[in-house]
């Protein structure tokens, strides 16, 4: 008997109904089964991810222990020394597309990174007179250099980006498994009813709902309109500190939450995220730029998704 013939189909009464309720049952599974499975494997069991219970240093100011490092052409080689640390500082140099890479995977945390650009820019990415350029991707997932862009330099993720003038600007960045099926991230954002000059949305607290999904932008509350890719660009109501000053960002992990702020002012915010879990990235795109201190929280009691 074919499904949609069933005359118990509204009811749900006699076998006809048992069956409609054990296919629905079995075709959420399926669909659970397929959207967590990328994550799964890359994190390993689900007890593996990790959420941190007291402060936890990723950088430990000493070297790069918990960490791998990532370079388009060269691997997990560094053979420039794109990553180093020196007096407490690590140090991206920017001679290369790629990341640095926690070997864990993480949930439910609060990250705060405090970093300052350096001076120089690179071919790579096309930096050099352009706006210094890097970011932070959160609940990475999938084999390392997946992403669709920059010929797998990056990975699945959705990127808390470090730019200048657009710092706090979501990025989602899809990929591609090991098995060539798409890994494609998703936010939900409250947003002014205006695009910007892209098309791409702005967040703006209050506003109505957008999902976006697989890739596109997400815009800090105040980005200039008139924002220009153009090296040390500052507009008036920018956050962001000026160019070889200190800047403390922070990444509010909340399940499906994900808040930002910059030097202490609440710069954008996601709902309904996916993934909600994964590695934590720094990357490396054509920029130099310095972290002292990178390290994990855990959320404040009213942030809490338990």
């Amino acid at each position: 008997m074919a499904f949609d013939e069933c005359p118990a189909r509204q009811t749900g009464e006699g076998s006809c109904g048992l069956k409609a309720a054990l296919l629905g049952v079995l075709v959420r599974r399926l669909i659970l089964t397929s959207l967590l499975a990328p994550i799964l494997l890359q994190a390993g069991p689900a007890e593996a991810i990790r959420s941190p219970s007291e402060i936890l240093p990723l950088f430990n100011g000493r070297d790069l222990s918990g960490f791998h490092t990532w370079l388009v052409d060269a691997k997990r080689e560094d053979p420039r020394r794109v990553f180093t640390v020196t007096n407490g500082l690590l140090r991206i140099s920017g001679d290369g597309l790629g990341y640095l890479s926690t070997e864990q995977a993480y949930r439910d945390y609060h990250l705060i990174a405090e970093f300052k650009w350096g001076t120089k820019n690179w071919p790579w990415g096309d930096r050099v007179g352009k706006a210094r350029d890097s970011g932070i991707f959160l609940h990475s997932f999938g084999p390392d250099g997946n992403s669709h862009d920059g010929q797998g330099a990056f990975k699945a993720a959705i990127e808390c980006n470090l730019f200048q003038g657009a710092t706090g600007d979501f990025l989602l960045i899809r990929g591609t498994d090991s098995n060539g099926q798409l890994l494609a991230p998703r936010l939900t954002a409250e947003v002014a009813a205006a695009r910007d000059a892209d098309g791409w949305f702005t967040w703006q607290k209050g506003g109505r709902r957008q999902t976006i999904e697989r890739w596109g932008r997400l815009n800090w509350f105040a980005k200039d309109p008139q924002w220009k890719d153009l090296l040390d660009f500052r507009a008036a109501r920018d956050v962001e500190k000026a160019p070889g000053e200190w800047n403390r960002l922070e990444c509010l992990c909340a399940g499906s939450r994900i808040t930002v702020l910059l030097n202490g002012t609440v710069v954008n915010e996601a709902l309904d995220v996916f993934p909600t879990s994964g590695q934590i990235l720094l990357q490396c795109e054509g920029s130099e730029i310095f972290f002292r201190r990178v390290e994990l929280r855990p959320l404040p009691a009213k942030q809490s998704p338990h």
